[in-house]
């Protein structure tokens, strides 16, 4: 297998997997394994964590499951390179909604980026919904076009 090949399968699974995301985020975050969910929209959780952390855990198993039947057939099959492409969009994912919105470590918190100001307006709309039902912008790193433009707007408004 070549060098691209290999990229592309880790390129078309970190884009595929911002529609895994969504649709996770949307039927099962906010539907049957909502108990894990609301302590992430209600803030009724102690100290550092949350129940909503566990969905960490849950992401990364496909990610190990694959690194290992990948690891045991050979570098030449596809599963190594799937769980490369579902590990580097759980460390995005981990440094845009963990860092970059919650803020749990204070990085970017002045940015003037409109992808990244974007991403935020359309996760605090997202939480505008306190409930399990009602919620709206279930997505990571792309969100519906307008919170992009309106974050754009706000830019040039500053300048």
């Amino acid at each position: 297998m070549g060098i691209l090949v290999i990229i592309g399968i880790i390129a078309i699974t970190f884009v595929l997997m911002e529609g895994v995301a969504w649709a996770t985020h949307k039927y099962v975050m906010h539907g049957f394994l909502w108990h894990l969910h609301a302590d992430h929209h209600k803030k009724d959780h102690f100290g550092v964590f949350e129940r909503n952390d566990l969905f960490f855990l849950i992401f990364a198993a496909p990610s190990i499951a694959l690194f290992a039947v990948g690891s045991s057939q050979g570098l030449h099959a596809p599963w190594f390179w799937i769980g490369l492409g579902i590990l580097i969009y759980g460390i995005a994912y981990f440094l845009v909604h963990e860092v970059f919105i919650h803020q749990r470590i204070k990085w970017l918190r002045n940015t003037r980026n409109v992808y990244f100001l974007g991403i935020r307006k359309a996760h605090k709309r997202h939480h505008k919904h306190l409930e399990k039902e009602g919620g709206e912008c279930f997505g990571m790193l792309w969100v519906p076009l307008r919170y992009f433009r309106e974050a754009s707007k706000a830019v040039r408004a500053r300048h």
